[in-house]
């Protein structure tokens, strides 16, 4: 096939994001051909939670994690895809679609498959008549690096009422600041404010860029193709940040739907998007659950505290070691009942 992308900036492109790629993302950003070896970056081991001197962590049950800024990654893909054979049209901006045709500025292209891989505000979304779904959740981000040596080899995330702060260790000499909350911060000072632990932790450390911000929802469509038209990524709906695995679930699709492309169906990348889908959606709703409330929040990290196996288990499934259908019924309510009474 010959592939065209149309893209209304220009590369590198930047985004605000917590730049932490999981051992189960790395392995499908692998399936695409993209290795991350010799890339500028930083290994983590796993994931510890912070709240109120309250301490508990889980290390991957396998593999490592690695920090990788997004001006980083986002050549590192581009490159792959041109050697693959991908043409690029950057600032171009196409302004709608109708059948198998699509208008740019001066110009108007015909093709067999149309991907919209154009995020949260997707106009492919719209013009294909794909806007139905759900949306449960809407929350804000705010994302800063600081030039600071990672003082953890594991991701951090810190918590409080407001929401989460994330730190993403992406190099040997800088970290990466993310935080999420239902309210905006106006300032990464207001925003560490509400974390002393972490703030503590960042005292006089200059940060190495300026802020950026983004929004984070969660958000199911009823479907994701329609006659020749897939959307991918954050414009095919959403899991919110808070699960780290927006990246990875952009990488399986990319591999599901090129196969529903070859295969010549779509209904094909339909069903493989639902399945890719469902573990995040259920990681999602249960770390939402502790963010809006407290009792539950509080009871699960003194849960995970004394009993670190309970951490380690949610670890194997959060990253796909233990498939969710595997644990089944009994073996979900063991681990909410363990999560209960410890």
């Amino acid at each position: 096939m010959r592939v065209v992308v149309a893209d209304g900036s220009a590369p590198p492109i930047d985004k605000a994001c917590g730049e932490g790629l999981m051992p189960d993302s790395i392995a499908a950003l692998a399936q695409l051909g993209v290795s991350l070896d010799g890339v500028p970056s930083a290994e983590f081991h796993g994931i510890r939670f912070v709240e109120r001197g309250k301490v508990a962590e889980a290390k991957f049950p396998d593999g490592v994690g690695r920090g990788v800024r997004r001006t980083v990654l986002h050549p590192l893909l581009l490159e792959h895809a041109e050697r693959a054979g991908v043409s690029f049209r950057w600032r171009t901006v196409v302004r709608s679609v109708e059948g198998d045709r699509l208008a740019m500025p001066g110009a108007e292209v015909r093709a067999r498959w149309i991907v919209g891989a154009d995020g949260h505000q997707s106009r492919v979304r719209r013009w294909a008549g794909l806007e139905a779904g759900k949306l449960s959740s809407q929350r804000i981000g705010l994302r800063q690096h600081f030039a600071v040596q990672p003082w953890s080899s594991f991701v951090e995330v810190y918590w409080c009422d407001k929401g989460q702060a994330y730190v993403t260790p992406v190099a040997h000499d800088e970290i990466c600041v993310a935080f999420l909350a239902r309210e905006k911060f106006s300032s990464v000072a207001e925003a560490l404010a509400h974390f002393p632990e972490l703030a503590s932790r960042l005292a006089g450390v200059a940060a190495s860029d300026t802020p950026r911000g983004a929004v984070s929802l969660v958000k199911q469509l009823r479907s994701v193709a329609r006659g020749q038209v897939a959307l991918i990524g954050d414009a095919s709906g959403s899991v919110d940040a808070i699960t780290g695995e927006g990246m990875a679930i952009g990488f399986r699709q990319a591999v599901a739907l090129a196969e529903a492309m070859v295969a010549g169906d779509l209904s094909r990348y339909q069903a493989a998007h639902r399945q890719i889908g469902q573990l995040p959606r259920f990681m999602s709703q249960g770390m939402l659950m502790m963010d809006r409330q407290r009792l539950v929040r509080r009871q699960v990290l003194r849960a995970l505290t004394r009993k670190p196996a309970l951490f380690a288990r949610m670890m194997q499934v959060h990253v796909g070691h233990v498939p969710l259908r595997l644990l089944g019924e009994t073996g979900l309510l063991r681990l909410g009942a363990g999560l209960l009474t410890a």
